[in-house]
């Protein structure tokens, strides 16, 4: 049977509203699920690195547990699992009365997850400084807090924009399993597209166009931050 070409399809409403929606719901998940990684990860990437011993093994756990574990596996747990081992006034509210539970539980889901992505590379742009800074800085007075807030941190994000770079585009790419639990991003929609017109090689080439749009204007942004990030003659080393 000879398959029906129909591009037009894709401009055509209800459909074309459709994909403009998927694209809104697919950024805001990406973003604040981002804010969520950069924020968790920061923390927990610069415990990972601290003299105290027992942060040091709590932050450890943490990049374990999420990062070992499938995000689709672990969307799951937050989406189905977590309402029913909680207190049960929690769990009705997160099923119930949380606002948009889908978009609230992928946003986590995803942020927790990559979180655990994100403190890996600020541990190793923090221990890629050579230890002659961190000497330096004890032997000029600082505290360990002001070692890691004026030197360790600052120096170790301009270091690692390349792998940071790399796991904001993978959050965009992940985010696809939110459909998994009902949120109506891109691939969603393309779904949703082909169920009412049977046009799914227009579909999800449509959603391949989006996804390749969205990362080549992410990469040339973060292009952009790394020439202005760079360090120029560093050389790094051990600490």
């Amino acid at each position: 049977m000879e398959y029906n070409w129909d591009w037009g399809v894709l401009f055509r409403e209800p459909y074309f509203g459709w994909i403009i929606d998927g694209i809104g719901w697919t950024v805001t998940v990406s973003i604040a699920a981002w804010i969520i990684a950069f924020t968790i990860g920061s923390v927990v990437g610069v415990a990972r690195t601290v003299p105290v011993r027992w942060v040091r093994s709590a932050a450890t756990v943490y990049v374990e547990l999420f990062r070992n574990i499938p995000l689709l596996v672990q969307l799951f747990l937050w989406y189905f699992v977590l309402p029913e081992v909680l207190p049960r006034e929690w769990g009705l509210w997160m099923k119930r009365e949380m606002p948009l539970p889908e978009v609230t539980t992928a946003i986590i889901g995803l942020g927790f997850y990559t979180a655990s992505r994100v403190a890996e590379q600020v541990r190793s742009g923090i221990e890629a400084i050579p230890r002659g800074q961190s000497m330096a800085g004890y032997a000029t007075g600082l505290t360990t807090v002001q070692l890691y807030r004026h030197i360790l941190v600052p120096v170790a994000y301009r270091l690692i924009v390349p792998p940071l770079t790399s796991e904001f585009l993978t959050i965009f790419k992940n985010s696809s399993l939110a459909l998994t639990i009902g949120v109506l991003e891109t691939t969603a929609r393309s779904r949703q597209i082909t169920e009412f017109t049977f046009q799914g090689f227009e579909a999800f080439t449509a959603a391949t166009v989006i996804y390749i749009v969205i990362t080549l204007t992410v990469t040339a942004f973060m292009t952009v931050v790394d020439e202005r990030a760079k360090i120029p003659g560093f050389i790094t080393g051990g600490r």
